[in-house]
């Protein structure tokens, strides 16, 4: 059996199809946000990926990591909030495990596993933040353990992105019911219950974003 490989093309499809989202799903991600923050997630990622949008024709001949580095500089230097700096971190560090690779190269699902958790853990360094504290780590920690735990039971890659995006969207529900201890919804203190958090809304779509380019 051949070993599954991702291509260089699955990972810019994946970021022109999340300058998409970031323009489909601007209102609704600002809308969770103006309930418990300061109402610009939505925005903010529409501003960062339509900056990402300009170039990416420029970048997209690079390699891996420094494809990704790019995006996450572009969202860095133009989103504003808390977003920018986590989702540009994140990106910024997300083909790190790949920097060997060439420009054609593409990676096994072992590494596309390491690069998730990379990325998360920059978000989790640069955030201060853990689980459990409303935020998009809540998406993000369990669906990247799951996808950890998935690959090393031998689960067929796409099989194993599925049920990570599951994980994901379960503690995406799960802020629901948490206090906020982090960002702007802290002040809110229990009145922020009821409400999901934007970051782990946007992380959760954006996962699927990488499951759903995935080939079988």
């Amino acid at each position: 059996m051949s070993e599954y490989i991702l291509e260089k093309d699955y990972f810019v499809k994946v970021i022109r199809d999340l300058i998409v989202l970031a323009e489909d799903r601007k209102d609704y991600f600002t809308e969770l946000d103006s309930a418990i923050g300061d109402g610009d997630h939505g925005i903010n990622l529409s501003i960062g990926f339509r900056e990402v949008s300009k170039n990416i024709e420029t970048w997209k001949d690079d390699s891996i990591k420094d494809f990704y580095k790019e995006v996450g500089k572009a969202l860095l230097d133009k989103v504003g909030g808390s977003s920018g700096p986590l989702y540009g971190s994140f990106f910024m560090k997300f083909g790190i495990p790949v920097k060997t690779k060439g420009p054609d190269e593409g990676v096994t699902f072992g590494e596309f596993v390491e690069m998730m958790e990379s990325g998360v853990a920059v978000i989790k360094k640069r955030g201060k933040s853990t689980t459990g504290e409303k935020t998009m780590l809540d998406t993000f920690v369990p669906a990247v353990e799951t996808l950890r735990a998935e690959y090393e039971k031998g689960t067929p890659a796409k099989e194993a992105m599925a049920k990570a995006v599951e994980a994901g969207k379960a503690g995406l529900e799960s802020t629901r019911n948490i206090v906020a201890t982090k960002g702007r919804a802290m002040r809110l203190g229990e009145r922020a219950i009821g409400h999901l958090d934007p970051g782990a809304a946007s992380a959760a779509e954006i996962l699927e974003v990488f499951y759903n380019n995935m080939p079988d």
